[in-house]
């Protein structure tokens, strides 16, 4: 009967000899697969149906989670009562920049397309990982793998996955070029809007116009954070206005992502924000407007000791991987789990730095090394007999 191990054991207990071994070649289709069917956030359901086809027919517990009527995460997970650590993926992609090319392209050993880096590199790592786990016949192991929808807009799908899971740790396969991310970034999603007063356009200056209280209030929050908190990442993302063709606009709404480092006390700055625009307000007494903040997810740090911390340590070593742990610079699935209180770890092949750019890509020995990588931490947890 197997031992039940609260931790998982050093990977040096198990001998090279008895360890399955990547099927590179699948993962390579699977990989150009995944990349070749176009899956934007709100539209996974393609992508989905082909994972969780082809891992049914693989043998594997493989389930649909609904998230909404039309879209579902892929969930395999083993038989048994408590299951410790989930590997997790995010299956959609920003929109294409150009629907004619957006697919698999292959330069040597660089891979070319949407999502090639955020994420489809690692979620094709993850499975073939599940594949290879199978059909060597770990159906045991207290390991979880959850490939879910939504991250790149409402992170809908890791809000349904927490909602029934039970999990102690995450592995989130978001490009880190397989730096260990130990603390992650926290995110600000703040919403701005102004009021003004139409009026035709060649007497703008007989009227109060949202646009130009839009931009003195931007100018005063993005001059605030550049000279007093150059320490947070903020990116005005959209900026709109009311359509009222040659006319003043009476309407201006503006979005601004802030990523701030782990542990930013974030009630204080949604606090300094909300002030700013109150001190907009008493300067130009024709403002009408206010703030709000539509998403608020805060990030955390995780030591560097501990159980799993150490036998991470084991397999990069094995893997002739330096163990330099990093902070994730953006907002990810893992600042949901967090919230819900997973310890999430971010791992991952690709560089963030190509994600979300119509130069996107991935070096093809990463996602190999991805895969051998989270084998290795997979087979970690295997138990001793006695």
């Amino acid at each position: 009967m197997a031992e039940k191990r609260e931790v998982p054991p050093d990977p040096t207990e198990s001998s090279v000899a008895d360890r399955p071994r990547i099927n590179r070649s699948r993962l390579a289709r699977i990989f150009r697969r995944m990349v070749d069917i176009y899956s934007p956030s709100g539209k996974e359901e393609d992508l989905s149906a082909y994972l969780h086809g082809m891992m049914k027919r693989h043998g594997l517990p493989v389930v649909r989670q609904e998230v909404d009527e039309d879209r579902s995460n892929i969930i395999v997970e083993p038989d048994i009562a408590d299951v410790e650590l989930v590997f997790v993926g995010h299956l959609d992609t920003v929109l294409a920049y150009d629907l004619e090319n957006y697919a698999f392209v292959q330069e040597d050993n660089i891979i070319k397309g949407l999502g090639t880096a955020d994420m489809k590199g690692g979620c094709a790592a993850m499975v073939e990982v599940w594949l290879t786990l199978w059909e060597n016949g770990f159906y045991d192991l207290p390991i979880a793998l959850a490939l879910v929808v939504g991250e790149e807009e409402s992170g809908d799908g890791a809000r349904r996955l927490v909602r029934d899971a039970d999990y102690k740790y995450a592995i989130i396969g978001e490009p880190t070029s397989l730096r260990p991310c130990l603390s992650h970034f926290g995110y600000l999603e703040t919403h701005l809007w102004t009021e003004g007063r139409v009026m035709h356009a060649s007497q703008a200056p007989k009227t109060r116009s949202a646009v130009n209280s839009m931009l003195t209030c931007l100018l005063r929050i993005t001059n605030y954070l550049q000279d007093n908190r150059p320490e947070i990442v903020h990116n005005i993302r959209d900026l709109a206005s009311s359509r009222r063709g040659f006319a003043v606009p009476d309407g201006c709404e503006a979005w601004i992502d802030l990523h701030v480092p782990p542990l930013t006390p974030l009630g204080e700055l949604t606090a300094q924000i909300e002030e700013l625009v109150e001190a907009e307000r008493r300067a130009n007494k024709s403002f009408v407007g206010d703030v709000d903040f539509e998403t608020i997810q805060d990030g955390y740090s995780l030591p560097d000791k501990g159980p799993l911390i150490q036998m991470l340590k084991s397999v990069f070593q094995r893997q002739s991987l330096p163990f330099l742990p990093e902070s994730f610079p953006s907002h990810s699935d893992a600042n949901v789990l967090w919230q819900a209180g997973i310890k999430p770890l971010v791992i991952g092949p690709g560089n963030i730095e190509d994600a979300h750019t119509p130069e996107e890509h991935v070096d093809m020995n990463q996602v190999i090394q991805a895969a051998e990588l989270y084998l290795d931490i997979a087979l970690s947890y295997r138990p001793r007999n006695t």
